[in-house]
């Protein structure tokens, strides 16, 4: 069973793009895209939901693996390609989360659904309303 191993084995390392698609250096960065597709999609949640520490730690663990993606030899482009995909996602968040707590996002936020609870309070009171003078109407006519 070991030399069927070690015969598959080199089978595999002789071809390169075989190779190249068992090592590490294809798993580790597919496996790691994980983290800029989870943040893409984040993109179109409420920024009440981002965390600000978080985001932060992303932000500088991506820029050091873009780096370190171009300092190993040979350098793996498609880990440089994950990173900074997800560096900037996480930018994105980074500026969301700032926007919605200390730029006034969660005052306007809080406004608009206020206004808008006020408006649909307003358009049922005076649909009733209307209905009220419909009957009213109906019973002073006969």
């Amino acid at each position: 069973m070991a030399a069927f191993v070690k015969a598959l084995n080199a089978k595999i390392r002789a071809n390169p793009t075989l190779s190249y698609f068992c090592s590490t250096h294809f798993w580790g960065p597919a496996s790691n895209f994980g983290i800029p597709l989870a943040a893409i999609a984040d993109a179109q949640k409420s920024p009440e939901l981002i965390s600000g520490t978080m985001t932060g730690a992303l932000i500088v663990y991506s820029a050091t693996f873009m780096r370190y993606s171009l300092a190993v030899t040979p350098q793996n482009y498609l880990l440089f390609a994950c990173h900074f995909i997800n560096e900037g996602s996480q930018l994105t968040q980074g500026y969301r989360w700032l926007q919605y707590h200390k730029n006034g996002g969660k005052e306007r936020q809080l406004r608009e659904q206020a206004e808008s609870g006020i408006k649909s309070a307003v358009d049922k009171v005076e649909n009733e309303a209307q209905n009220l003078a419909d009957k009213a109407k109906g019973v002073v006519g006969k």
